[in-house]
């Protein structure tokens, strides 16, 4: 066998998607993927560089691939290269740098520093190891990326820097990639993207609706869901799709600030207003849906007042969960340069007014569960008392359920009650 291969993801669903087509890749070259950094002759940490965090992540995830195995071609890819390749090159525990740009030949590249690590070119000649992508990625879940890029370029934001222009991918394409992987065992697909309500623009005869036809009418993947929608872009006719059972009822819909002055600064396309409707008419059109959101706190320019406006909205939304992200500068946006910098200390403090919102409304929206028979795909287990296992996996809309039983329900859809929310999840029973 040619080698081995760990592939480690960081930030968006963009880059799982782009990590699902790289372990692809690997596995038509014959290399198999494993879970641990020290059981690898490849690891590719694929990074997210949309705060310092994440960068500080990569760079972590890095020097622990190294440690693990410091005869490994270790392999930083993705947005951080994109933004600052130089960085990481003089990082003297990695191998090889490679962009978004060059992602399509990340395997190739890695494979070749390889080879001449070891000074052997057999591996070249190898016969490609029999392998399902399901297989490979142990996932119930695939995501299929159908645009990458971003046009709108908000004051905040490096993606546009690290993933280009908006581009759109062909329709035939992505139908047949959902059919590769319904035929390879999945059973829930997610699309994602930069800026999935934008996609077609580029493409004639085409937008986002008439792809969720396409999809729903030429494949039988059971779960089709969107992994995100920006609040100018839901509309009465693309919300008709979700009235198909097989269409998830969960909508991501990035908020970022509940002020209108906030929003202006940050380049945003919606105001509050905007916002308030797009949601209502989520919940008019699909009862019960999940409406999970993006906020940022302690924007440059933001004041206590501006806080307390955005703390407020998001309270009024009852959100199904909330992801806060303290405002980080990134060199090279406009904000990075705006006066009125919030202090680190202060950021730290609204974010965790903020999280108290989005954790009262991830219970909240759970106990209104109670009761309900929604569907769950079943995607990992571990023993429970009585030789029974204690099942994890997904409802329809976004939520986490366990139940224990003894039946096999590894990769299956079911019907299933929800009773109570206990820590994160909600206990469940089966029919």
């Amino acid at each position: 066998m040619p080698g081995t291969v760990a592939i480690e993801t960081h930030g968006c669903k963009l880059n799982q998607a782009d990590s699902a087509v790289l372990a692809r890749q690997f596995a038509q070259a014959g290399y198999r993927l494993v879970d641990a950094n020290p059981d690898a002759d490849i690891i590719v940490v694929n990074t997210c560089t949309v705060t310092a965090t994440a960068d500080s992540k990569a760079r972590q995830s890095l020097r622990a691939a190294h440690r693990a195995n410091p005869d490994a071609v270790v392999v930083a890819a993705g947005c951080y290269p994109q933004r600052a390749a130089d960085e990481l090159r003089r990082m003297p525990e990695v191998s090889l740098v490679v962009g978004n740009r060059e992602k399509p030949e990340l395997a190739a590249l890695a494979i070749a520093a390889l080879n001449r690590r070891r000074g052997d070119r057999r591996a070249a000649a190898a016969k490609p190891a029999p392998a399902t992508v399901a297989g490979i990625l142990r996932r119930s879940r695939a995501m299929v990326k159908i645009q990458e890029g971003c046009d709108q370029v908000c004051a905040y934001c490096i993606v546009p820097k690290v993933r280009g222009r908006e581009r759109s991918i062909p329709p035939d394409d992505l139908v047949a990639a959902v059919q590769r992987h319904v035929a390879s065992g999945f059973q829930e697909v997610t699309l994602t993207g930069t800026q999935l309500g934008t996609y077609g623009f580029d493409r004639d005869g085409v937008n986002l609706s008439q792809l969720l036809d396409r999809i729903l009418a030429e494949t039988d993947l059971p779960r089709l869901r969107v992994s995100s929608l920006q609040a100018h872009e839901i509309t009465a006719d693309l919300l008709q799709r979700w009235h198909n059972p097989r269409l998830c009822p969960h909508f991501h819909v990035p908020l970022q600030s509940g002020c209108d002055a906030t929003l202006t600064a940050m380049r945003r396309r919606y105001d509050t207003a905007a916002y308030r409707r797009a949601i209502a008419l989520i919940r008019d059109t699909v009862p019960d849906a999940g409406i999970t959101t993006d906020i940022i706190v302690g924007f440059p320019g933001e004041s206590a007042g501006d806080h307390a406006a955005s703390l407020a909205l998001a309270a009024q939304m009852q959100f199904s969960d909330i992801h806060v992200f303290p405002y980080s500068q990134r060199p090279g946006t406009t904000a990075h340069y705006l006066p009125g910098r919030v202090a680190d200390a202060e950021k730290r403090r609204r974010a965790a007014e903020m999280a108290a919102v989005g954790a009262d409304g991830f219970t909240n929206y759970r106990r209104r569960l109670a009761g309900q028979t929604r569907s769950v795909l079943w995607e990992t287990a571990r023993p429970a008392d009585n030789g029974a296992m204690l099942w994890n996996g997904l409802t329809d809309n976004y939520v986490r359920a366990t139940t224990a039983t003894g039946l096999d329900l590894a990769n299956r859809i079911t019907p299933a009650r929800l009773i109570k929310l206990e820590g994160k999840a909600m206990t469940a029973e089966l029919p």
